[in-house]
């Protein structure tokens, strides 16, 4: 039985005020999780807005929340960025790209509960013409109920034929469905574009959803562009009564941001027990996904440490070392799309990447990069200037003299002292320079930040750079312009110091990639605490 009608009528919170069903697009188990999410795209001829019988949000079912606001303001962007789905709506840049009801639900991660289902409504496209027909056609002394179900009545209302055979012209069918969909929700958020100026329109669109008498909440969007207007905005609302407002940019995103959300929204509940709960797992799954997200940066670290290539004294080492460059750039790459997916940016066709960014398209073996991290070697000369490849010379002490190898090492050069038993057996062992395995670390690391503060609402790459902000390289010097890398070059931290004479450990190297998890699994937890422990600093 379908749990949004009764006798083919809907029911729930001021259920008698929907009058007329219309084609919805739902997507549902929408979870809050790295888990991946179902679409449904059913078009029916019901208004599936409702969940059954509601008399109050402590009946524990979920909450019914409306997103509205003006066209091209950000609604969908928003989603995306809570549902944490490139693939949520459409976003476009021009006006009234949705135009239908769309839902979505946030649910329990460990339980399947529903908590709260999300509606992106169309947006309100003229909502000063709307006024001005409820002005003429509605009279004052009725409630705003009363006034908007009158308004849901007319033919303007229906658009379409009927529209054409009462003879008028004016088309309200985009703003109909954002209020019937209004009257069946239980809250709703008013989507503001902080870098739009406070006009009549806007005014007179929070005058009509008022008359809905349920709670809304402005939500500030592109909050941190420098053309924001808040303080205005602000002004105007608090001169409405609306004194709680909150912001949310969907592109650059920040955690706290969306749990000051739901908080302001549990605020304006009798009962929030499911904002609550959402809120409870939400920061659950958030920090489960750092965790992740550090154990894939610590297991690459790994094995890229690990690895390791044996040639014979007499060797020509740059076609290997040629090899061993490659190797590491696409378990690189491998490493970033596996963050990327671990926090759904799986499809830069859809939305933009941080990837995207010049600083993630530098080789990792460039020096230039090397230099314009501030990232030396212990002798003090750039990264790979002994080679030009930053591959660690340690091993080469048969090129460079018996002599020459003891004195490396004794200066600190020269990093495994292996190197003097290799004279002796006429091998030579190739590794990855120090300096480049630290270099690694800072782009991930780096990587890592710029995913947890972005949303999923950038369609290209410009949007991953606000006016003024920092690039990733900039964001690795402090105020003095010194280098902010994990731990200094010259001090690897102790399980990569372990990896480097653990070749089994390399998948790059054994080329068994398995089993050489396996064996550097300990390991990988061991280093994601030090990483962990490091950002926080």
């Amino acid at each position: 039985m379908d749990n949004n009608k009764t006798n083919g009528q809907p029911v729930g919170l001021f259920a008698d005020k929907a009058l007329k069903d219309e084609p919805h697009v739902g997507y549902v188990n929408a979870a809050p999780t790295a888990s991946t999410q179902t679409h449904a795209t059913e078009e029916s001829n019901d208004l599936t807005v409702h969940a059954g019988k509601k008399t109050t949000i402590a009946s524990g079912e979920a909450l019914k929340l409306a997103v509205v606001g003006h066209t091209n303001t950000g609604k969908t962007s928003i989603l995306r960025t809570l549902l944490r789905d490139v693939y949520f709506g459409e976003v476009k840049n021009e006006a009234a790209t949705t135009r239908h009801v769309e839902q979505a639900k946030l649910t329990d991660s460990q339980t399947g509960e529903d908590l709260v289902i999300l509606y992106d409504t169309p947006g309100l496209e003229d909502a000063s013409g709307l006024m001005d027909w409820l002005e003429d056609n509605t009279a004052s002394r009725r409630d705003g109920i009363e006034r908007l179900q009158q308004f849901l009545a007319a033919d303007i209302a229906q658009g379409g034929d009927a529209l054409t055979s009462s003879g008028g012209n004016d088309d309200y069918s985009q703003e109909a469905k954002v209020i019937r969909q209004l009257l069946a929700s239980d809250m709703a958020i008013y989507v503001v574009d902080a870098r739009e100026p406070v006009l009549g329109k806007y005014k007179d669109e929070l005058a009509i959803l008022s008359w809905a008498a349920i709670p809304v909440m402005p939500v500030f969007n592109f909050t941190d562009s420098q053309d924001a207007n808040i303080d205005e905005w602000q002004t105007m609302l608090a001169r409405r009564n609306l004194h709680i407002s909150t912001r949310f940019d969907s592109v650059a995103f920040e955690f706290e941001d969306e749990m000051r959300l739901w908080q302001n929204l549990a605020t304006m509940l009798t009962h929030s027990e499911m904002l609550e709960q959402l809120m409870a797992r939400r920061t659950e799954d958030w920090a489960q996904l750092y965790d992740e997200a550090n154990i894939i940066i610590a297991d690459f670290l790994l094995n890229v440490a690990a690895f390791v290539h044996e040639i014979n004294e007499d060797d020509d080492p740059m076609p290997i070392l040629a090899q061993m460059q490659e190797a590491v750039r696409q378990s690189e790459r491998a490493m970033q799309h596996n963050l990327l997916n671990l926090y759904k940016f799986y499809d830069n066709a859809v939305a933009a990447t941080p990837l995207e960014l010049q600083a993630y398209q530098q080789d990792p073996f460039d020096p230039e990069l090397l230099k314009s991290y501030g990232i030396r070697t212990t002798s003090g000369a750039a990264a790979g200037a002994l080679l030009g490849l930053g591959i660690d010379a340690a091993a080469l002490g048969t090129t460079l003299g018996l002599g020459a190898a003891i004195g490396g090492i004794a200066g600190g050069l020269l990093s495994n002292t292996s190197s003097i038993a290799d004279k002796i057996t006429g091998v030579k062992r190739l590794y990855i320079d120090p300096a480049t395995l630290t270099l690694l670390a800072t782009r991930a690391i780096d990587l890592l930040t710029a995913l947890r503060h972005r949303g999923h609402a950038a369609t290209d790459a410009t949007q991953l750079l606000y006016k003024g902000e920092k690039t990733n390289i900039e964001q690795a010097l402090d105020d003095d312009g010194h280098t902010v890398t994990p731990w200094p070059t010259h001090k690897l931290p102790s399980e990569l110091k372990k990896a480097r004479g653990k070749p089994q450990w390399s998948s790059l190297s054994s080329g068994k990639s398995e089993q050489a998890q396996l064996l550097r699994a300990d390991m990988a937890w061991s280093l994601a605490s030090k990483l962990q422990s490091r950002e926080s600093e």
